[in-house]
């Protein structure tokens, strides 16, 4: 990343942060104010956001720390790590927003000051546009992950403060007093749901699950370009934080020199890095006719004879 990307990505962490400290104080002012429960899952919302930022920057420091003698692969799965601590916090807050909502639809509680928690939740909903708009700009000039993943979920937070604004209106305004803690059980499974979301992206890092298979054909269709290249096998993805790592077999001329080799792997390499940004890649050679595991298809597969069925 240049010096003009890395700071980019920087402010928009920072810009993160800011907006979710801000949103943090005022949020807790209109939670005491209102006594709204909506807009307690809407301050807890906010509360993660801050945690998240601080701890997604803290896992991608130490994910782009380079390899040293005891992490050769790198340290990409301290993302992992930091997401899975972000979810347990996300499963807790939404756990206590329900039994809160739960307790006030049992015991009948009722929210006050309306304009207070209205004013709050649009001066929100102005903030976040703007930190999107940044993210948005900051985006398209780094390609970074860790805003875009910060991104999406600001996007999320527009829906509620929208709905801590309609909770409110119909709590006070409209007199349907049931609003309030149903809109506090909505904002709680939304949480949950971006827990299990979140939780499936970390785990699919931490398990070294491959790319998804249109970016593996992609792979394979730019390896297929190189005509010195055949019967290419074994084909193995995996993502670790913001690094990508690939390795395969091809068959190569047994009579072929390892110079020979060695420079025709090396002008595929560097081609399909320029192809596949920040991938570490491996490629293995075998003599045309070699067979390593008969009965492993995983192993034995041709990923070019595929194309061509699809073709």
């Amino acid at each position: 990343m240049s010096d003009r990307s890395a700071w980019l990505a920087r402010s928009a962490a920072m810009a993160s942060i800011t907006v979710a400290l801000v949103l943090v104080a005022l949020k807790s002012w209109a939670s005491w104010r209102t006594g709204s429960t909506a807009m307690l899952g809407s301050l807890a919302d906010s509360a993660l956001d801050l945690i998240a930022s601080l701890a997604t920057l803290t896992g991608v420091w130490i994910a782009s720390m380079p390899a040293d003698e005891d992490h050769r692969f790198g340290h990409g799965k301290a993302e992992a790590l930091a997401a899975i601590f972000q979810i347990m916090l996300i499963v807790l807050s939404a756990f206590g927003i329900a039994a809160r909502a739960v307790t006030q639809l049992a015991g009948g509680g009722e929210t006050a000051a309306a304009a207070e928690g209205i004013g709050v939740s649009l001066v929100a909903i102005v903030l976040t546009f703007a930190l999107l708009g940044w993210q948005s700009y900051v985006m398209r000039r780094t390609r970074s992950l860790a805003i875009q993943t910060d991104h999406l979920h600001y996007k999320s937070d527009l829906l509620l403060n929208l709905a801590v604004i309609l909770a409110l209106v119909l709590d006070q305004y409209a007199g349907i007093g049931m609003a309030d803690p149903l809109f506090g059980l909505a904002i709680a499974a939304w949480l949950g749901w971006g827990a299990w979301r979140g939780a499936s992206d970390a785990v699919d890092d931490l398990m070294d699950r491959e790319w998804p298979e249109d970016r593996r054909l992609a792979f394979v269709e730019a390896a297929a370009r190189h005509p010195e290249l055949s019967n290419l096998h074994d084909l193995r993805t995996r993502t670790s934080g913001n690094r990508d790592f690939v390795q395969f077999h091809v068959d190569l001329p047994p009579r072929m020199t390892i110079e020979e080799a060695h420079a025709i792997t090396d002008r595929v390499e560097d081609d399909l890095r320029r192809q596949f940004p920040g991938t570490e890649l491996l490629i293995h050679i075998d003599p045309e006719g070699h067979v390593d595991e008969p009965d492993n298809p995983l192993v034995e597969d041709n990923e070019f004879a595929k194309l061509d069925k699809d073709a």
